[in-house]
């Protein structure tokens, strides 16, 4: 079954990551190693037809093999790594109204079981699902069914994940007033707000829990602190911009939200190992000859 998948997905790509006219639908193909990729994953769920796949956020690790799916339920800056190539994969972005819909059609709006914050969390893929996502990417062959076809598919994935064992979390994280969904909302918040200063207290207050609580919570959920949290996206915005050669690493140092370029540096080398300048012409000489690029999604 994931052979048919792969087919699939190898039959509509551009390149190594192709948006597509299936709404929320991104296909994705490696076929050699490439360079560690930094970036900020969002609500997600990549189905995994080929290859392996590390992603790593903070103190959190997840391993996704052929098979499997990874499910991530927030804004989330992390690192991937394919630890075995070629590596397939089709990446459906999590559609809040859809899964309402269905969670009322099902009768199942009442109050989910709680449980634990996660911001990602891997399990296999049923035979069924495997087939309801590979008919998704299939609509790719005739267009003229995407229209018609395309939300009653998503709505067959929506409905087969409920009934696996990410059900539970995919039920916290429709409600709106969740654990889930107010840890999810900081880190929108954060996100959009990254260069500014960050006040644990308003954080806490926005998302009606004690400063201990928010910490304990996001941290389950993310690998950080929110202040770490923080910090990973300048580091992250900072290396896109400096291997875009837009401006100088002090220049870019303020623009992230860095008072101090010392502090910066510092920062910066202890995150990807070589100073600013350094780590930029490192990349840039690499895409002179790959096509990888740190904001690619795989």
């Amino acid at each position: 079954m994931l052979d048919r998948l792969s087919s699939a997905i190898d039959r509509h790509l551009v390149g190594m990551v192709s948006a597509t006219a299936v709404p929320r639908l991104t296909l994705v193909a490696v076929a050699e190693p490439i360079e560690p990729i930094d970036r900020l994953d969002e609500p997600m769920l990549c189905f995994v037809a080929g290859g392996t796949k590390r992603t790593t956020a903070g103190e959190l690790s997840h391993v996704a093999h052929a098979g499997e799916m990874l499910l991530t339920t927030i804004d989330l800056p992390v690192t991937v790594e394919l630890k075995k190539v070629p590596y397939r994969s089709a990446v459906v972005r999590l559609d809040s109204q859809a899964l309402t819909e269905l969670l009322v059609e099902l009768d199942e709006t009442g109050p989910a079981t709680p449980s634990a914050v996660a911001g990602q969390v891997t399990a296999p893929m049923t035979p069924e699902l495997v087939d309801a996502v590979t008919r998704y990417v299939q609509l790719l062959d005739t267009p003229d069914d995407i229209g018609p076809l395309g939300a009653r598919i998503e709505s067959e994935i929506l409905y087969r994940l409920l009934r696996s064992s990410l059900g539970p979390i995919l039920r916290q994280w429709s409600l709106a007033d969740s654990t889930t969904a107010r840890v999810r909302e900081v880190a929108r918040w954060i996100c959009a707000r990254y260069a500014e200063p960050l006040s644990i207290d308003e954080i806490a207050a926005m998302a009606h829990m004690s400063p201990a609580s928010l910490h304990r919570h996001f941290k389950t959920a993310t690998g950080m602190s929110p202040i770490q949290y923080q910090k990973h996206l300048r580091l992250q915005e900072a290396r896109r911009r400096l291997v875009a050669g837009d401006a100088t690493a002090a220049q870019i140092a303020t623009a992230v939200g860095y008072a101090s370029a010392t502090q910066f540096n510092r920062e910066y080398r202890s995150t990807y190992g070589l100073p600013p300048g350094q780590d930029a012409a490192r990349l840039r000489a690499r895409l002179t000859y790959t096509p990888t690029a740190t904001t690619q999604r795989v």
